[in-house]
């Protein structure tokens, strides 16, 4: 298992973890989901719009395509360790709706004169290799994975949706949308944790192998992929601001783990 700290999240990136001094106020401190909204309305305003035709956009829906290619395979065979019907057709409803969006990419990435098979192929490795490592071996573990795992990816590219084109923004956000499985998910895990202290201990390591898995696939793709290491850099404001984008992933990872009955 990987144990994630705000500098291991940013060791790739040659800097220290980013901190946050405590705000006072006679208000109700807002949480993480607040917080994370906030801070993203600031930096729109600080932040120059990423053009439509720079070089990193692409690379993006590429990512994410791929992202949700693998995903519609990934919950389509999983749909077999569901114990009734019910989570067949839950995950098999998640599997058609990743397919949509990666339908939706493909025409982007088309309308751009690009090929969507090349433009997936550099990021098979990561997304492979990060699927790999984080195969559930449990229903429980599956259901985790669709709420943890898909959250954090989605976290990550919300983060840099603000400073792009509009017309690019609106399909990142679109194909980002929610998959409807969040209510069936939380429901079934909770119901579990609360029953068995050993499946709640196990479930909790697992959050947090999905967590070390997926920022050390983001770093490695960010390390290879020029155009979009430089889009992040430009959507985050700087390399402090990138540190910071991944301690926010890791606040919001907490919170989706708090849901689910995982503290």
């Amino acid at each position: 298992m990987t144990d994630v700290s705000s500098d291991d999240a940013t060791t790739i990136i040659g800097m220290g973890a980013h901190s946050s001094d405590a705000v006072t106020s006679d208000r109700p401190t807002p949480g993480p989901a607040d917080a994370a909204e906030t801070d993203r309305t600031d930096r729109t305003d600080r932040v120059a719009l990423i053009a439509y035709d720079h070089p990193g956009v692409a690379e993006l829906l590429a990512v994410l395509a791929y992202g949700e290619i693998s995903a519609f395979y990934r919950l389509a065979e999983d749909a077999r360790m569901a114990p009734s019907m019910q989570g067949r057709v839950a995950l098999a409803s998640m599997a058609a709706a990743e397919m949509n969006h990666f339908e939706t990419l493909v025409r982007a990435l088309s309308d751009r004169g690009i090929d969507v098979y090349s433009a997936m192929d550099p990021f098979v490795r990561a997304l492979d290799e990060y699927h790999a490592s984080t195969n559930p071996s449990t229903w429980m573990e599956t259901l985790v994975k669709a709420h943890i795992g898909d959250g954090l990816a989605a976290d990550f590219y919300r983060e840099i949706a603000h400073t792009l084109d509009p017309a690019v923004a609106a399909t990142v956000r679109e194909v980002l949308a929610e998959t409807g499985h969040s209510e069936f998910v939380v429901q079934e895990v909770s119901s579990r944790v609360k029953a068995s202290s050993q499946d709640k201990a196990r479930l909790m390591l697992w959050g947090r192998r999905l967590l070390g898995e997926a920022i050390t696939q983001a770093q490695y793709v960010l390390a290879q992929r020029e155009g979009l290491t430089d889009l992040v850099i430009t959507a985050s404001g700087d390399l402090n601001g990138v540190a910071a984008l991944f301690d926010r992933m890791q606040e919001q990872h907490a919170e989706r783990m708090k849901v689910l009955g995982l503290v």
